[in-house]
C-alpha cells in the first residue's frame, strides 16, 4: 500500500514524494465538463462550449498547480484528457491528430501543459517581484 493509497479519494492532489506533488486531474476535468453539460446539455455551439470548459474547468484543473512541482506524467495525462474531450465534443468528431491542433489553433484553445507553463512564468515573476517573499527567505535581488 503506497502513500498515495492512504489519500481519501476526493481530495484531487497528494505528495508523491517529497518534492514531487501529484493529483489526479482527469477526475477533476471529466467531472467539471460532466457538470457543465449537466446544465447546458449537449445542444450549444462549439465556441460555447469551448470558453465554459477554458473559462470553468480548467482552473479548478489547474488551481494553484503553478507553485508546486508536479510529475511530467500528471500533465502528460492532464493533456491527454482534454485531447480526448475535444474529440468527443461535437468539435472535431475525429481522431486525427491535425484536425484536432488546428481546431485547438482555429479555437485559441491551450492545452493545460501550455497553461501551467505561462501561469508558472506568472507566478515567478510575481514571486521575484515581492520584497516581502525575499526578505522571508533571506534573499536579495
Amino acid at each position: 500500500m503506497g502513500r498515495s493509497d492512504k489519500v481519501p479519494r476526493y481530495l484531487p492532489y497528494y505528495w508523491t514524494t517529497s518534492e514531487v506533488f501529484s493529483l489526479r486531474g482527469q477526475t477533476l476535468f471529466f467531472r467539471s465538463t460532466s457538470a457543465i453539460f449537466g446544465k447546458i446539455g449537449r445542444l450549444p455551439s462549439e465556441e460555447v462550449t469551448l470558453q465554459l470548459v477554458r473559462s470553468k474547468c480548467m482552473p479548478i484543473v489547474l488551481y494553484r498547480l503553478e507553485c508546486f512541482s508536479v510529475a511530467k506524467a500528471d500533465i502528460k495525462s492532464l493533456d491527454f484528457a482534454v485531447t480526448r474531450f475535444l474529440v468527443k465534443v461535437k468539435l472535431t468528431r475525429t481522431t486525427n491528430i491535425d484536425v484536432i491542433e488546428e481546431c485547438k489553433l482555429f479555437f485559441n484553445f491551450l492545452l493545460p501543459s501550455e497553461m501551467l507553463e505561462i501561469r508558472r512564468a506568472k507566478f515567478e515573476c510575481k514571486l521575484m517581484n515581492c520584497s516581502n517573499v525575499l526578505n522571508y527567505f533571506g534573499l536579495s535581488l
